[in-house]
């Protein structure tokens, strides 16, 4: 499943470093740079690697990563370039799941914009902070739309959250993967599936990111030139 913000960018440099997670890279290829950390935040739902490239930045998301996850290749870069990379923690607790299983309908036709995230008329933003008690979206309901989308709705309980994350485990996998990032407040969003997710298991997440990692740089190499045969 794509992301529904497939490269978010974000800000430049924070005030501290995560002194809890040490990252690491090494170019593999002429333009592929593999990645690498040690070190975990226990209390961190899972963390988002970045990459600019300009010291300063701005920052785009490659990927938001299960907290066991310990690395990630960027493949198939531009030549000749200096890539920045930093790792962020990202905090926040689930809600309840809910499961889907997607038929053959017949389903009514959609209304226009059903998968658009939105906030919900008479919806409002919750009064929790991100990572207390009680700050977990609630009330998550999944209605199926049409032969292949589900439109989904929740209660917003954070007050100063940085955004949702949609995630899902379609069947047969061991955990679940974000499938969707969405801004602050939003608490109705529309998913079109992929077919491997006709049966899954899906929860929101109201998140905050925390302090980055170390910076490591990389600069990428020549493309290889092509070779040619002679008769």
């Amino acid at each position: 499943m794509v992301l529904a913000l497939a490269l978010v960018v974000v800000g430049c440099a924070a005030p501290r470093q995560d002194p809890a997670v040490r990252l690491e890279a090494a170019l593999v290829s002429p333009t592929d740079v593999a990645l690498r950390w040690r070190g975990r935040d226990p209390g961190a739902a899972g963390h988002v690697i970045e990459f600019a490239t300009e010291p300063q930045g701005p920052y785009t998301i490659l990927g938001f990563l299960p907290p066991e996850q310990t690395a990630y290749t960027h493949p198939d870069l531009m030549p000749r370039t200096t890539f920045h990379y930093r790792l962020r923690p990202y905090y926040g607790a689930a809600s309840a799941p809910v499961d889907v299983t997607l038929g053959d309908g017949p389903y009514p036709k959609p209304g226009p914009g059903w998968a658009e995230p939105r906030v919900i008329p008479g919806g409002s933003p919750g009064s929790r902070s991100v990572g207390g008690e009680g700050a977990a979206p609630t009330g998550l309901t999944a209605t199926v739309t049409q032969a292949d989308g589900i439109a989904f709705r929740w209660a917003d309980r954070a007050r100063d959250e940085e955004g949702f994350l949609l995630e899902d485990r379609p069947a047969g996998r061991p955990d679940y993967r974000v499938t969707a990032v969405l801004a602050p407040d939003v608490n109705a969003f529309g998913l079109v599936t992929l077919p491997e997710e006709r049966h899954a298991s899906y929860r929101v997440r109201a998140f905050r990111y925390g302090p980055p990692s170390n910076v490591v740089r990389r600069t990428t190499g020549d493309l290889p030139s092509p070779t040619t045969g002679e008769d």
